[in-house]
């Protein structure tokens, strides 16, 4: 069996998360304040956003959230 994969990604919702994160302005700017992808959930839970404009909840339980991670760390370099 293999793993299936989305534009690189784990799946379609850490591609989608992913992607948001890096090209809308104000996710980047509240990405940058977090240590971690899940400090950044929470944080869009307490401004009530929820999900992505494509409708990928923050706290999918398919995220890969170690990649997450990895997002967050890069845009601090």
């Amino acid at each position: 069996m293999t793993k299936e994969t989305y534009n690189g990604w784990a799946n379609y919702e850490t591609w989608n998360v992913a992607l948001w994160i890096n090209n809308d302005e104000g996710l980047y700017h509240i990405a940058l304040d977090c240590i971690d992808y899940v400090s950044f959930a929470e944080a869009m839970r307490e401004l009530e956003l929820v999900e992505t404009p494509d409708k990928v909840a923050y706290n999918d339980s398919g995220l890969d959230v170690k990649a997450l991670d990895e997002v967050l760390e890069e845009l601090r370099a």
